[in-house]
């Protein structure tokens, strides 16, 4: 056979003779007319020129075949065309060039069907590769199946299917796939729509990014292919091998693994839960920072550190907050609440030390304490108050300020206070006070008296009510006690210094107390005192600082105001891709490019005694099926699958769109089953209501409405179908005929 490239080339090059020839001819018969008409006839020449290039560019062109044919039968008014052992069939359009295999041209319609090894190429940029492309040169839309693979400089994507725009630029899927990003990893996801001027990817439900050791999981998914800059919204989680990040909007740089996740976010880090506004996390450093409202979980030490920012090494067991900073140690009956300007948690676990500073304050139900600074060590069970000399008052009368312990009725004050307790049963075991100790109680009927000892040193013992039992003063020991008789009466006042003392408490009283190498003593009435005689060297009572609620440790903050967190903008969902603009192109495509998008049954027929009598609805995923599942009972009709992982993921509402045929029978049957034999009545498949015309159908909610054995039945499969189709008992001795002819088209709603 002739080779077809030659018979084209060899008919353009008898047009061009025609016309050059045409062109004299007329130039001849108008030069003797007048210049003006001369001037006109050019212009209009060239008029009509540019039209008809304008519309050859629009035409698609066939630049080589092997073979040429014509086959009416099959391809009414296409040519079909074959490569040969040398060549593929070559095709272009508008700057763009396609290699297949075979192809069917339709020139009246601009439309051409490419199979086998089917090659794209726009530019130099653009390369598209599948088995099977459907395009048309006026809508300038592509459709490709079967292995489809399209790559960028930075990108390749991978599908079943694939819809190119070359207008928008843009293309589309939405049955499925991934794309390869090199220096990013891979990105799978049901649709999938890429924006080849923008560079942008957007992908939607089960987006899945895997790469250099982290998995990003999310349901919208906005990507920067040149950047590597990702967008999350929607449930999303970026997974690495030391943490979880789950926020519900939120940011990751893909290149330098740093990110922010912002609503309902929070990072797994560990022990440690990690809660705020807008969390920024770095993972090649293991570094994470919080911004307002921020709630950190400690789940082995049962701690809770809230404030309004925060920063955390995972690798260094490092927590620093600040802005209204708590701690909370969450223990069975009580919980201990630090607060401080600032607060550092450091260390493993079982060796976690907690620095509160800068007017630290601790409150327990039975205990409270102030202090410049707080430190608790986890391992030790030591928790040390400690007051900084630069913030020691200036004025040289001022009483110094010391870190200051409350427990039930008694005040103890002193340089340092140590206060030990046992990690393991979560209570007080005892309490030391270094240099300048001081202990004052108030005198519980008297209206300004006080119980006081002072001393250098001080030891206090708790039993296990937490509530302090014994107490000693050591060196140059002085004191004052109320003294009553047995009916509350007042004694006197006895006043005594001593080498030391001690004393026994019960239900916050003094209980009993001893002198040690008294020096010297007296009791006299309380009229015999100078007002000034009733007070030890030292005296400050600052029961209007104890904190005695949670709210107390921050009465004495300054006003605070949240940051202002600028945060993303919100998702803006996908335009259709299908949109006004590309139906109108599509619109003025022949019947071949509408097709695609209405499957059409067409004189399904039924005879008894038979064979069905079927014409095939070709290149669609839809089959046609004949099932007999009993005697007299016939099935046909289309059987569209549903893939899933869990049955929620069935839940999106679908439009059914039937549009009956004069003289077609109506159909009976839309089921959902879990496999094409299912329709049997033993096995409960699900019946749905329909209509001619418009159907709305939520699989999920039809499930979850029908009885609990199908509902077990559908979750313990990965896919099902949905049948339209057409149930039928007859006789079949009788002359039984049954025509259905429907237009039918599915889509999301």
């Amino acid at each position: 056979m002739r080779n077809a490239s030659k018979i084209i080339e060899a008919f353009f090059t008898s047009i061009q003779l025609y016309c050059l020839i045409i062109v004299i001819f007329v130039t001849n018969i108008f030069i003797l007319i007048r210049t003006k008409f001369i001037y006109t006839f050019i212009i209009f020449f060239l008029g009509i020129s540019t039209i008809l290039t304008a519309q050859d560019k629009k035409k698609i062109s066939i630049e080589y075949a092997g073979r040429l044919n014509v086959d009416e039968e099959n391809y009414p008014g296409a040519k079909v065309l074959t490569r040969n052992s040398m060549q593929q069939v070559h095709i272009a359009h508008a700057g763009s060039n396609m290699w297949c295999d075979k192809a069917i041209y339709y020139s009246g319609e601009n439309f051409v069907e490419a199979y086998g090894n089917v090659i794209v190429k726009q530019g130099d940029t653009i390369t598209m590769t599948s088995k099977y492309v459907e395009y048309s040169g006026t809508s300038q839309l592509a459709f490709a199946s079967g292995e489809v693979v399209l790559k960028s400089p930075n990108s390749t994507i991978s599908s079943d299917t694939l819809y190119f725009d070359r207008i928008k630029q843009q293309s589309f899927y939405k049955s499925g796939g991934n794309v390869v990003k090199d220096s990013s990893g891979t990105i799978t996801s049901k649709i999938g729509r890429y924006y080849m001027t923008d560079k942008k990817f957007q992908f939607v439900d089960d987006v899945v990014l895997t790469g250099d050791g982290t998995v990003v999981n999310s349901n919208y998914f906005d990507f920067y292919e040149d950047t590597g800059l990702a967008y999350l919204f929607g449930p999303s989680t970026i997974t690495t091998e030391d943490s979880k990040t789950y926020c519900e909007k939120g940011f990751y740089d893909t290149k330098n693994k740093t990110g922010y996740a912002l609503k309902d976010s929070k990072i797994y880090y560990d022990d440690r839960i990690i809660e705020g506004d807008s969390l920024y996390f770095d993972n090649t450093k293991s570094f994470a920072s919080a911004t307002n409202n921020i709630k950190i979980t400690d789940t082995i030490n049962k701690s809770i550190v809230t404030g309004h920012y925060a920063e955390v090494f995972r690798a260094k067991d490092s927590l620093f907050i600040t802005k209204r900073a708590l701690v909370t140690t969450v223990q069975e009956k009580d919980s201990v609440y630090l607060h401080a300007d600032k607060i550092m948690v450091t260390g493993k676990p079982e060796n976690r030390i907690t620095r509160a500073y800068y007017n630290a304050k601790l409150f327990k139900t039975d205990i409270s304490a102030k202090a410049d600074s707080i430190h608790a060590d986890q391992k030790t069970g030591i928790t040390e108050l400690i007051n900084l000399d630069r913030f020691a008052p200036t004025d040289a009368f001022s009483t110094k300020r010391r870190p200051i312990l409350w427990n039930n009725a008694n005040q103890m004050t002193g340089d340092t206070i140590h206060l030990i307790s046992n990690s393991k049963t979560e209570k007080l075991d005892s309490l030391r006070v270094f240099n300048n100790a001081f202990i004052i109680s108030k005198d519980t009927i008297s209206e300004n008296g006080y119980n006081q000892i002072f001393g250098i040193t001080l030891v206090g013992l708790f039993n296990d009510a937490n509530e302090l039992r014994e107490v000693n003063i050591n060196k140059n020991a002085e004191s004052i006690f109320y003294t009553r008789d047995e009916n509350q009466e007042l004694i006197g006042i006895d006043k005594a210094k001593s080498g030391s003392i001690k004393m026994l408490f019960a239900n916050s009283d003094i209980e009993e107390y001893t002198r040690l190498n008294t020096v010297d003593g007296t009791l006299f009435p309380e009229k015999d005192y100078q007002e000034k005689d009733k007070f030890l060297k030292g005296f400050d009572w600052r029961e209007d600082e104890r904190p005695l609620s949670v709210d107390d440790l921050f009465k004495e903050d300054k006003p605070f105001e949240l940051t202002v967190i600028k945060g993303l903008e919100d998702y803006v969902p996908q335009e259709n891709f299908f949109d006004e603009e590309l139906l109108e192109r599509m619109s003025q495509v022949g019947r071949k490019e509408k097709a695609k998008y209405t499957i059409k049954l067409s004189d399904l027929t039924l005879r008894g005694g038979k064979p069905f009598s079927l014409k095939e609805i070709s290149k669609t995923k839809f089959n046609i099926t004949k099932v007999v599942g009993k005697p007299n009972a016939v099935v046909m009709g289309i059987y569209i699958e549903f893939s899933y992982k869990n049955l929620k993921d069935l839940d999106r509402t679908y439009v059914l769109d039937l549009q009956k045929k004069p003289k077609s029978d109506n159909l009976n049957q839309l089921r959902i089953l879990k496999g094409i034999t299912d329709w049997n009545p033993i096995n409960n498949p699900i019946y749905l209501t329909y209509k001619d015309g418009e159907t709305i159908i939520n699989l999920y909610e039809e499930i979850m409405k029908s009885s609990q054995k199908n509902i077990e039945y559908y979750s313990g499969v990965n896919s099902l179908q949905l049948l339209v189709g057409y149930f039928k008992s007859f006789d079949l001795s009788a002359s039984t005929n049954t025509v259905l002819d429907y237009n039918m088209s599915m889509y999301l709603k």
